[in-house]
């Protein structure tokens, strides 16, 4: 059978925005090395290998053009989104089997919403510990923490004081590859609160797994609604999330906290997504 490759993006806001995504259907034979070979050919942040499972709907695998990573926003969204478009799936509640377990989709016409893990707080960090992995300086939020936070993979989530510092920020590449091997997270997600009808505006810097940077990251999101209900405002459980603004790739990306008890018992990050 003669191996098709979809190309999607998801979380646009705007035409030219979104992250870009492949989609590989019917994917059980490959090995391990072909989807990796197929990855860096496809050449985008991450690359979603869909084959069947036995404890869930289906079975999806993401690959970067250089690592395979656990899990992936906004290859999921996009993944759920191709599947409904070519009629395999309809509106409804579907199960995913990942690297970080089974994961609950929510599927509607034009929005796929991905369950999350629920939400794990591990170290705070301190200006000096990341001060190298920028050339700008006197860019950082005083009044807020820098915290390794998960809710499937383990990043650091850094505090901007503006969205105009946030946008002007300057990777040293070389360090932020060296903080994510120090502290076993998978980069980066600088971000800084907004004025707008959007709650934050972020930056995604990945390049240990080869994503210097990403216009869209689904998993960081739903990590940031985690770290905005514990920090900045436990009263409020929806947000929306704006990014790829500096790439001039605009997207625009939806979270939901389900609380119970004052705790968060489930995370859902959601979005659009189109065929290229």
């Amino acid at each position: 059978m003669e191996l098709c490759i979809y190309k999607l993006t998801s979380f646009q806001k705007e035409s030219n925005g979104g992250n870009e995504a492949g989609v590989v259907l019917d994917s059980d034979l490959l090995t391990d090395k072909d989807m990796l070979r197929i990855a860096s050919e496809v050449g985008y942040s991450e690359t979603a290998f869909v084959s069947k499972s036995k404890c869930a709907d289906f079975k999806v695998r993401f690959f970067t053009p250089t690592d395979e990573v656990p899990l992936c926003g906004h290859a999921t969204i996009a993944t759920f989104n191709l599947l409904l478009k070519k009629g395999l799936i309809g509106n409804g509640i579907y199960t995913q089997e990942t690297k970080m377990g089974i994961l609950n989709i929510d599927v509607k016409k034009n929005t796929v919403f991905m369950e999350q893990n629920t939400p794990i707080y591990g170290e705070y960090l301190k200006e000096k510990d990341v001060k190298n992995c920028f050339y700008d300086t006197d860019w950082l939020n005083q009044k807020l923490p820098i915290l390794i936070l998960s809710t499937g993979m383990r990043e650091i989530f850094l505090p901007i004081k503006s969205v105009r510092e946030l946008n002007g920020l300057k990777p040293n590449i070389d360090e932020i590859i060296k903080i994510s091997k120090k502290y076993k997270v998978i980069g980066i997600h600088a971000f800084s609160l907004s004025n707008d009808d959007a709650d934050a505006y972020g930056r995604n810097f990945a390049p240990i797994v080869g994503i210097n940077e990403e216009s869209a990251t689904g998993t960081s999101n739903g990590a940031l609604g985690c770290y905005f209900n514990k920090y900045i405002n436990n009263d409020k459980y929806d947000f929306i999330f704006r990014q790829g603004y500096s790439m001039n790739k605009p997207s625009e990306i939806i979270t939901k906290l389900m609380i119970q008890d004052k705790k968060i018992n489930s995370v859902w990050v959601g979005g659009n997504a189109k065929i290229i």
